[in-house]
C-alpha cells in the first residue's frame, strides 16, 4: 500500500488514521504482520517514535497485537475493537460511511433508552421522578429551537438513565455522547421528528413518574426511533 506523507503537524495523529484505515477497510487483513516501525517511518516520511505511538493507539483499540519479537499482527476489529474505534470512525469521516454508523449507533441509542426508560419507571425514587418531570418542561419550553432542544434532551435522558440504575447503559451514554454520536453533532434537524415531540417527552416523563415501566418503553420507543424512519426536516425553524 502507498502511504502518503505526513506534515509534521500531529504527524502520530496522521499515522494512527491512515493505519487504521487501511486495517478497518480490508487493505490488512486478519492476521497479517504490518511493515516494520523503520519501513512505516520512511513510507510516512516520520520519525519511528511517531509510528510507535501510532502502533501503540491500534493496539488500545484493539486492531493490532504487538508481539516480543516487534512484530505487529492485524487483529479482527469485527472481534476485539469497541465503540472507541467507531467514536474514531465517525471523526474521521473516511473507510466505514458515516451514514451508516450514525443510523448504527441511533439504532443503539433506541435499544438503550427504551430499556433505561423501563427499569427508571421501577427503579428510580422520587427525587430522581421529579427531575424527569422539571427536564422535560424545561425541554418544552425550548421549542422550536432545536440546537437548545437537543442540549436538553441529553440533560433529560441523563436523568433517567441515572434513574434506571444501570451502569453499563450510563457508560455507552457517555460515549454516544462525547463520541457526538446520535446526541451529539447528527444535526438536530436530523432528530426534529423525535425533538419537536414535546407531548411525547411529557408523556415519557408522566410514565416514569408514575411508575408505569411498560409504558415508558413504548413511548421512549416511539421518540427514539423516529430519527429512523422520518424524513429530515430541512428548515429546523419551519
Amino acid at each position: 500500500m502507498a502511504f502518503v506523507p505526513v506534515t509534521r503537524a500531529s504527524v502520530s495523529d496522521l499515522v494512527f488514521g491512515q493505519l487504521r484505515d487501511a486495517i478497518v477497510s480490508g487493505t490488512y487483513r486478519t492476521d497479517d504482520n504490518l511493515p516494520g516501525e523503520r519501513e512505516l517511518a520512511a513510507a510516512f516520511q516520520v520519525n519511528r517514535h511517531a509510528v510507535r505511538e501510532a502502533l501503540r493507539r491500534l493496539q488500545q483499540l484493539g486492531l493490532v497485537r504487538v508481539s516480543q519479537g516487534g512484530a505487529t499482527r492485524v487483529l479482527d476489529w469485527r472481534v476485539h475493537a469497541g465503540l472507541d474505534l467507531a467514536l474514531s470512525l465517525v471523526q474521521s469521516g473516511d473507510v466505514l460511511p458515516v451514514t451508516t454508523l450514525l443510523r448504527d449507533m441511533m439504532d443503539m441509542r433506541a435499544c438503550i433508552g427504551v430499556d433505561a426508560a423501563r427499569l427508571c419507571a421501577h427503579r428510580a425514587d422520587q427525587a430522581v421522578r421529579e427531575q424527569i418531570r422539571r427536564a422535560a418542561e424545561d425541554f418544552a419550553a425550548l421549542a422550536p429551537d432545536l440546537p437548545a432542544m437537543g442540549e436538553a434532551n441529553i440533560a433529560l435522558w441523563r436523568h433517567i438513565l441515572r434513574g434506571g440504575g444501570n451502569t453499563a447503559y450510563v457508560l455507552a451514554f457517555n460515549s454516544l455522547v462525547a463520541g457526538a454520536l446520535a446526541v451529539g453533532k447528527v444535526p438536530p434537524q436530523r432528530r426534529a421528528a423525535e425533538l419537536l415531540d414535546v407531548a411525547g417527552h411529557r408523556r415519557l416523563a408522566e410514565a416514569i413518574a408514575e411508575g408505569r415501566a411498560d409504558d415508558a418503553a413504548e413511548q421512549a420507543r416511539a421518540l427514539l426511533t423516529a430519527p429512523l424512519t422520518a424524513p429530515t426536516r430541512k428548515d429546523s425553524r419551519a
